[in-house]
């Protein structure tokens, strides 16, 4: 019985855990949901509920197609450069949606758990574009399974309020140089870390007592 319950956690099967939550880290229903909503205490993946707004969702907006990306890529930028000084970051995302639970949502993924909770931490006390920030883990660990499938090839029939994932993208030249800029970072601290490790044993070396004889 305790392998079945395991092996159906998180799924539509599961009558007792949010299946959508599970995947998504967010359900429409919220707090009213009938099922749990199980918050990880642990994770690599941070969520920032409601952080970024589409110019384009505004009916008064009369930026075109390429003013629209331009403004999505310094967002992005902007974003992405200040989540990775808290560690590295594996994959961004930023929710096209337009329905209350994952409008402007961005989740952020990092290699290592620490430095999700460390954002966590830090972002709750943050505001961005004079507007708090709001951080969770989220138990998110596969986009492609979060995101909406038929919206990747323009299929989509539920437009923005589709209860999965419409990503927005960045130009993929910025994601290239971004995604570069990262790995330069993360070797140079690698190589600082090293050196200082070096230089610790060679100083413990250097204190150790000689007791040779005279």
């Amino acid at each position: 019985m305790a392998e079945y319950l395991a092996s159906i956690y998180g799924t539509e099967k599961d009558k007792v855990n949010c299946s959508f939550y599970f995947k998504i880290g967010a359900c429409r229903h919220g707090d009213r949901c009938s099922r749990k909503h199980v918050k990880p205490t642990f994770s690599q993946t941070i969520l920032i509920a409601n952080m970024y707004r589409n110019p384009a969702h505004d009916p008064t907006c009369n930026m075109n197609e390429e003013q629209l990306q331009e403004d999505f890529d310094l967002f992005y930028e902007d974003v992405f450069t200040e989540l990775a000084k808290f560690g590295e970051v594996e994959e961004m995302c930023v929710c096209d949606n337009v329905g209350d639970h994952l409008v402007g949502n961005v989740y952020c993924q990092y290699r290592y758990e620490e430095d999700a909770g460390n954002a966590v931490a830090s972002l709750n006390n943050r505001f961005y574009a004079g507007r708090p920030l709001y951080a969770e883990l989220s138990p998110v660990t596969d986009f492609r399974e979060a995101c909406c499938r038929q919206h990747e090839i323009a299929e989509c029939n539920r437009g923005g309020f589709c209860n999965f994932m419409h990503l927005k993208h960045p130009n993929r030249a910025l994601r290239r140089e971004l995604e570069e800029a990262q790995r330069l970072t993360v070797r140079e601290k690698r190589k600082e870390s090293r050196n200082r490790d070096e230089e610790g044993r060679r100083g413990r070396e250097m204190e150790m007592p000689d007791y040779g004889r005279d």
